[in-house]
């Protein structure tokens, strides 16, 4: 079954790279080469880490790797006067001091606006998967690459997102259209990952239990990030029933198919009117004109973040949550739920347990001091026990001595 690619990844890398010269603009040509050779064996899956998956990278893997390393290129020529990366084995000292001055904003990215790099951690990522790649291919070539990334601090402070409950959740759909509306619900309930995977649901993709009056949704294999699953739909499905009806939507075609830009636009003006989420600023374009934009808005990514806090405390397992969500790793569950929010969502009834298991302890510990001081009681009247028993032997033992020698005498 064909996949739906939201943000064309595939059309514009190809376009890139086989029709329009595959063109880096500003770097060495060298380095045009190297870069080139790395991108080629990640799309073909030569060369790849022994630790990740094995086969082809995906085409969005690719476009955002060559936009990386593209940019570490133009940095280093730049920066270091380099014009060939591999030559940074003997500037590791050099190499590390240029990385400081990236965290610390003191170099700005590609773009006519001259920000500084947001997400470094990222883009450090990327360079060492681009260095230990090309350990790997002069390792064939029976040459030993010294690793220059191994004190390379790779940690990413985590994005920013907005956290909101279900009650908000429908003050946001009591004000939304219709689409929107239907959109939101079901965004939250699936925890979907937007919009790759939100924009290959099909009709033909949900199943009515007609017993239970919910719809089951299988995210095919093909178009998840992780792995395909099925999920049971318990919070849209009456008004996602009702809007493929309304539309007439045919069970082969796809339900969302609003462009994702355009969602998040929408999301973060109905955000910041309903809940005050993000603010909106002027910003000088590309092209000089300033434009409003929105920081820290809205977007589909909140619903998943959300819907994760929703459910966790719903579930019984923790692989069952990870099943829903699409993730292998538990860590997952900590980086979409660890947040104020989360704490915002426990109730009376939670704090009671804590309380009282809290008090159960005590009970339990006073109990067992309680036994131990009758135990340490009972030892001692044992002991009492004994001693007496001893006299009394002693007693009984001198009687008979005694009546002994009266008989000897007489």
């Amino acid at each position: 079954m064909t996949k739906f690619d939201p943000h064309k990844s595939e059309e514009n890398y190809k376009s890139w790279r086989y029709e329009k010269g595959a063109l880096f603009k500003g770097i060495s040509e060298k380095n045009r080469e190297l870069l080139l050779q790395y991108l080629d064996d990640m799309e073909i899956g030569a060369n790849v880490s022994p630790v990740s998956k094995k086969g082809p990278r995906s085409y969005i893997r690719l476009r955002n790797l060559k936009s990386k390393v593209h940019s570490w290129a133009l940095i280093i020529e730049n920066e270091l006067g380099i014009e060939y990366i591999p030559e940074l084995e003997n500037k590791e000292r050099e190499f590390l001091q240029l990385v400081k001055k990236i965290r610390d904003g003191k170099v700005k990215t590609r773009k006519k606006t001259g920000d500084s790099f947001t997400g470094v951690g990222t883009l450090i990522k990327a360079f060492k998967a681009l260095w230990h790649w090309y350990q790997r291919v002069k390792r064939k070539e029976s040459i030993d690459v010294r690793d220059i990334t191994q004190d390379l601090d790779a940690r990413d402070a985590k994005p920013h997102f907005n956290y909101f409950t279900i009650e908000q959740l429908n003050k946001l759909c009591y004000e939304a259209k219709y689409d929107y509306r239907v959109l939101m619900m079901f965004l939250f309930d699936t925890g979907i990952r937007a919009p790759t995977e939100l924009m290959n649901v099909k009709v033909s993709d949900l199943e009515w239990n007609k017993e239970k009056k919910h719809f089951t949704l299988t995210i095919r294999e093909e178009t998840s990030k992780t792995f395909g699953r099925r999920i049971k739909l318990l919070l849209c499905s009456d008004i996602l029933k009702d809007y493929i009806k309304n539309k007439k939507i045919k069970p082969d075609k796809f339900i969302f198919t609003t462009v994702p830009c355009r969602v998040n636009q929408y999301l973060k003006v109905l955000g910041n009117k309903i809940l005050g989420m993000g603010e909106f600023q002027k910003k000088r374009g590309t092209d000089g004109r300033f434009y409003m934009c929105s920081k820290n808005g809205l977007t589909m990514y909140d619903f998943r973040h959300s819907s994760a806090c929703y459910w966790l405390p719903r579930y019984k397992s923790e692989s069952a949550l990870k099943y829903r969500f699409g993730w292998k790793k538990s860590e997952m569950i900590h980086y979409y739920t660890e947040l104020l929010g989360m704490k915002d969502t426990i109730s009376d009834e939670d704090l009671y347990v804590d309380v009282s298991k809290t008090q159960l302890e005590r009970d339990i510990a006073n109990k067992g001091n309680e036994i131990t001081l009758l135990q340490e009681q009972l030892q001692a009247q044992d002991k009492k026990m004994e001693a007496m028993m001893d006299i009394m032997k002693a007693m009984q033992l001198e009687t008979q001595l005694k009546n002994r020698e009266i008989v000897v005498v007489q």
